[in-house]
C-alpha cells in the first residue's frame, strides 16, 4: 500500500502546476486557441500525434494545423471531404500518414455537423451517473473513427481494445479540468469521472509508489492508478497527474525524492 498522501501530492501540484513548466509539451499549441469550437480540434490533433519524443510531436501538430488556418472549426465547416483526405499529401508522424489526419477530420467534420461540436459528441453517449468515462470515449472514438476504413484507427485509441486510452485520456483532461495547465471548456463532463492519461514516466512512478502492480500500462492499470488517486482526491483524481509527470519528463527533475516520500507517507 502507497504511502502517498494528499499533503505531499499538493506540494507538488503548488510547485509545478504553471503554465512555465508546460513546454516542451504538445498542450503549448492546444492554449493558443481561446475559441472553444477550435480548441476541441486542436486538442484531438494534439492528442492523437501525441507518441514519440516530445519535441518531434509539436513539430508535427504544428505542421497538422497550418492548412486549417486561424480557425479550425471554421476551416472544416467550409472544406468538403474528399479535400480534408487530401488535405497533408507529404505530412508523416511515425506511423501516422497525412491520409489517416485526413480521415480522422472527415470524422470531425461530420460530428459537429450532426452535434453541433465534439463536446456535444462526446456527451450523445456520456451519463453523469457513470462511474468514469469510459463508456463515452468508447462511442466517441467509434463515431470519430467513421472515416477510416473498417472505422478503427491506432490515433484514436479505445477502451474496447483493452489501450490504457493514454492520448484519449490526456485529450479529455486537457478539455474538462480547468486551472492554470488544463484549459477546459467542455461542459457536462466531471473531472471526478476523468482516467488518468497513463504515459510511460506516469507508468513506472506510479508503479514504483505502489499506485498498481501490473507489469504493463493497460487500461487496468489506468483504473487502478486513478483509483489510488481517487482515494486521496475523489472530486477530481488527474489533478495531479501534470505536475508528477514533470518529474519523469524535464531533464533537470529526478523523480527519486517524490518516490522515497511517497513511500515513506511523508
Amino acid at each position: 500500500m502507497s504511502g502517498l498522501t494528499r499533503e505531499l501530492l499538493e506540494e507538488l501540484y503548488f510547485r509545478f502546476n504553471r503554465p512555465e513548466f508546460i513546454s516542451p509539451d504538445p498542450l503549448e499549441v492546444v492554449i493558443q486557441y481561446e475559441d472553444i469550437r477550435d480548441r476541441e480540434i486542436v486538442g484531438l490533433i494534439a492528442a492523437a500525434l501525441a507518441y514519440g519524443r516530445v519535441a518531434q510531436i509539436i513539430k508535427s501538430v504544428k505542421k497538422a494545423l497550418e492548412p486549417l488556418g486561424a480557425s479550425p472549426r471554421d476551416f472544416l465547416d467550409r472544406t468538403e471531404e474528399p479535400e480534408l483526405l487530401r488535405l497533408l499529401p507529404g505530412f508523416k508522424h511515425r506511423f501516422t500518414a497525412g491520409a489517416d489526419l485526413g480521415a480522422m477530420l472527415v470524422g470531425v467534420k461530420r460530428a459537429t455537423a450532426e452535434f453541433g461540436s465534439l463536446n456535444q459528441c462526446f456527451l450523445d453517449g456520456h451519463s453523469q451517473a457513470a462511474k468514469n468515462v469510459l463508456p463515452a470515449l468508447s462511442a466517441f472514438t467509434r463515431r470519430i473513427a467513421c472515416g477510416f476504413p473498417g472505422g478503427c484507427t491506432s490515433l484514436l485509441s479505445s477502451p474496447e481494445r483493452s489501450s490504457a486510452c493514454k492520448r484519449m485520456n490526456l485529450y479529455l483532461k486537457w478539455m474538462v479540468r480547468r486551472d492554470a495547465v488544463d484549459p477546459g471548456g467542455w461542459l457536462g463532463v466531471s473531472p471526478a469521472q476523468l482516467i488518468v492519461p497513463l504515459d510511460s514516466h506516469m507508468f513506472r512512478i506510479c508503479g514504483a509508489i505502489g499506485l498498481s502492480s501490473r507489469k504493463s500500462p493497460n487500461i487496468k492499470t489506468a483504473l487502478d492508478v486513478t483509483e489510488g488517486f481517487a482515494r486521496l482526491c475523489p472530486e477530481d483524481p488527474t489533478k495531479y497527474d501534470f505536475a508528477i509527470t514533470r518529474l519523469g519528463i524535464r531533464s533537470d527533475q529526478d523523480p527519486a525524492e517524490f518516490i522515497i516520500k511517497a513511500n515513506s507517507g511523508v
